[in-house]
């Protein structure tokens, strides 16, 4: 008995050591307009990755996304995201294939899921670089391209709110190991 209890603790321990979690990841997403470029961003990003799963779950509140600008975040809110009824974007998927991470060097990983925004849910592929650094927290770069209209997304027409119909979306987080 006393070996199945270690055996049991041993399991737990590994288990939770592969598991990392971030509350304070960085998603940005580059807008390119003919005439009108700009960033929107939030360093609120939320995220697991799980290596003895394979899974991966982020989340971000779109409304605390930032252009710079208060009234064009209102408008992208209310108008474009419709925040009140869809307030989340949201990747789940799994690494492909699971990287061996070793400390200080960055291993370039492609994710293949769903990506949902605004109520509609895609398959994706995203490419990055995962590494673990000498603390053995995770570091995750990964980025990835999404067109409004493949989620019903409008895109304005004035000038002053020109989004371009291709967004560039990136992700930086440092993951610490679960406890």
């Amino acid at each position: 008995m006393k070996r199945l209890v270690l055996f049991f603790f041993f399991i737990t321990n590994v288990s939770a050591a592969q598991t990392y979690l971030t509350e304070s990841g960085n998603v940005n997403f580059l807008s390119k307009a003919p005439l009108n470029e700009f960033n929107g961003v939030s360093d609120k990003l939320n995220g697991l990755i799980d290596l003895s799963q394979n899974l991966l779950d982020f989340y971000v509140d779109l409304n605390t996304l930032d252009t710079g600008i208060g009234l064009r975040d209102k408008h992208m809110r209310d108008n474009y995201l419709e925040t009140e009824k869809y307030p989340f974007a949201e990747f789940t998927g799994k690494l492909s294939p699971i990287p061996t991470l070793n400390s200080g060097t960055k291993s370039p990983v492609s994710a293949i899921g769903k990506f949902k925004i605004h109520g509609v849910e895609r398959q994706i592929e995203v490419k990055g670089t995962l590494s673990k650094n000498a603390r053995g927290e995770l570091e995750l770069v990964a980025g990835f391209d999404i067109l409004l209209s493949d989620y019903k997304i409008p895109v304005p027409k004035l000038v002053f709110y020109e989004l371009a119909e291709k967004q560039e979306v990136t992700i930086k987080a440092t993951l610490k190991p679960k406890k």
